[in-house]
């Protein structure tokens, strides 16, 4: 029997997660939570059944959570929202994709999710509620911290540090050994060869 799950967050990122979630096929979502003028609506035939404030209601409804909103100027949000959710007695999975591709000898940490045709290698490990986005490339030994957005297509070679909260924008390429510091936003289609920080 499929695990009960409730989405929080009703954005375009949601629509994704929603994709991914039913390819794994671990979790049957119940509803999404959003802000008020969208209660009673529907993404994808799932309808919004509460705002953020209704949480610890909701958790009557399903012992499992996980955080929908995007990331890109700011984690802060999906911070927040990881952090009341467990407040309130949710269990957040990792959400991994099976059109993914993810070592065996890898750590991805709760409330992450790997989208599909994502690559994790050998070593690597996958800080709490960060987005791995489609199609990106994570080599070996890489550390990505917690609440970060590898975004779309983002090439990261191996034995690289990301630090927490920090976005990564579609396209980008991090030439192997760099460090890339915490709250930084790296813009699409760079090209990072040293190392950055905040």
């Amino acid at each position: 029997m499929k695990k009960k799950l409730i989405l929080i967050g009703a954005g375009g990122h949601a629509i994704s997660c929603i994709d991914v979630i039913e390819a794994e096929k671990k979790f049957k979502i119940i509803g999404l939570v959003d802000n008020s003028k969208k209660i009673g609506s529907k993404i994808l035939n799932y309808k919004i059944i509460g705002r953020d404030a209704d949480l610890h209601k909701l958790r009557k409804l399903a012992h499992y959570a996980f955080i929908s909103v995007g990331q890109i100027k700011s984690a802060d949000i999906r911070e927040k929202l990881f952090i009341k959710a467990k407040k309130h007695g949710f269990e957040i999975p990792s959400i991994c994709s099976p059109k993914s591709i993810i070592s065996k000898n890898t750590k991805i940490l709760e409330g992450t999710i790997v989208h599909h045709g994502s690559i994790i290698n050998c070593g690597s490990e996958i800080g709490l509620n960060s987005i791995i986005n489609t199609n990106a490339i994570i080599e070996h030994n890489c550390k990505i911290g917690n609440f970060c957005h590898i975004s779309t297509s983002v090439v990261i070679n191996g034995d690289v540090k990301v630090g927490k909260k920090t976005f990564i924008g579609s396209g980008s390429i991090i030439k192997n050994g760099v460090n890339i510091g915490k709250n930084l936003v790296i813009p699409m289609g760079s090209k990072i060869f040293k190392d950055l920080k905040k």
